[in-house]
């Protein structure tokens, strides 16, 4: 394998067919942490979730990406979050009598963590980051919260998996196949009861990537990844809702993408959805609130790009455990 072959494969991996260089997530809407610190802590109770997403299942090499996120609130006398929360007990409890009633948060703040592995043929990305963010009522019904993620990210590569038709070129001779880099994210979130709008960015402070010590090959670097996200959550009857939302990618120089996503729900115990990712895929969605404490959804790809001729599709299993979600909005459940 020839050394422009192999600066190839590098350029692929980082920086990805679009550009992206942080994973994508079919179910990113339910767990809006993934991309966005400012909802850290924004439900009245701790919201744990891990999943693991198989992206172009069949294709070697295709990235595996695991994650596992907490997050909770600090303070008390707040009601729940926004349109996508979790139920707590009782019936439909985030019905229409649930939106009549809801009133802005009081100002709290809130804490979180994720850790997340990415690997995508020999190399691995793992990123692990402390979240906070602080929530107040800015109207009778709306609520403002700006957040903060900073950590760690670990960029790795296994030599092992690479032949090179030279030893000692330079691309990977004595090069430094484990880099630790600062990561740091920041967004802003504005919620109520029936819809959500938010911006973050991701990678906001750039660095350089590469495993070579010669400055031939260090010309590589993260850039800053934008997010716009914004849905609404609409009744059809008093036993089931519809959220359709979107979410605007902004990574240069890529070309910027939309994913639109639906979800409908039914009693607020069973939602079935779909999503379009621009020149990407199609996906279809499942899931179940088991009760107040645990919720599982599954997501299936279709890849609509070119990929398709190798791939069998994405496969993303996501579940959720929500600690001291025992009903009654407003009861105080932070810490």
């Amino acid at each position: 394998m020839k050394r422009l072959y192999f600066v190839a494969i590098l350029l692929l991996m980082f920086i990805g067919v679009k550009g992206q260089q942080q994973p994508q997530y079919t179910q990113y809407i339910f767990n809006p942490l993934l991309v966005n610190p400012a909802v850290s802590g924004i439900e009245n109770y701790v919201d744990v979730k891990s999943g693991y997403r198989n992206q172009w299942s069949g294709l070697l090499g295709a990235p595996i990406t695991t994650f596992f996120s907490i997050t909770a609130p600090l303070g008390h006398n707040f009601v729940q979050g926004d349109a996508l929360q979790v139920p707590d007990n009782g019936d439909n409890p985030i019905g229409r009598s649930f939106v009549q009633s809801y009133r802005a948060a009081e100002p709290h703040h809130g804490i979180g963590f994720t850790a997340m592995s990415d690997k995508a043929g020999p190399i691995r990305q793992t990123n692990i980051d402390v979240t906070y963010a602080y929530h107040i009522g800015i109207g009778p019904n709306l609520n403002l919260s700006a957040g903060v993620s900073a950590g760690i990210t670990n960029i790795s590569l296994d030599a092992s998996a690479i032949s090179v038709e030279n030893s000692q070129d330079m691309a990977i001779n004595n090069a430094n196949y484990s880099q630790i880099k600062p990561n740091l994210n920041v967004g802003v979130w504005a919620y109520s009861a029936t819809y959500f709008a938010g911006v973050s960015v991701q990678q906001l402070v750039p660095q350089t990537l590469s495993f070579s010590t010669s400055s031939v090959y260090n010309q590589g670097k993260t850039v800053p990844h934008f997010y716009i996200t914004g849905g609404y959550k609409f009744f059809l009857s008093d036993d089931v809702s519809l959220i359709p939302s979107i979410m605007y990618k902004i990574v240069q120089p890529a070309q910027n993408t939309i994913d639109l996503n639906m979800k409908m729900a039914f009693r607020d115990h069973f939602w079935i959805g779909g999503s379009y990712r621009q020149d990407d895929a199609v996906a279809g969605m499942i899931g179940f609130t088991i009760s107040s404490f645990l919720s599982v959804g599954y997501s299936y790809d279709y890849t609509s790009s070119n990929l398709n001729t190798v791939s069998t599709g994405t496969h993303e299993l996501v579940l959720g455990i929500h600690l001291g979600n025992n009903g009654g909005s407003g009861a105080q459940r932070g810490f």
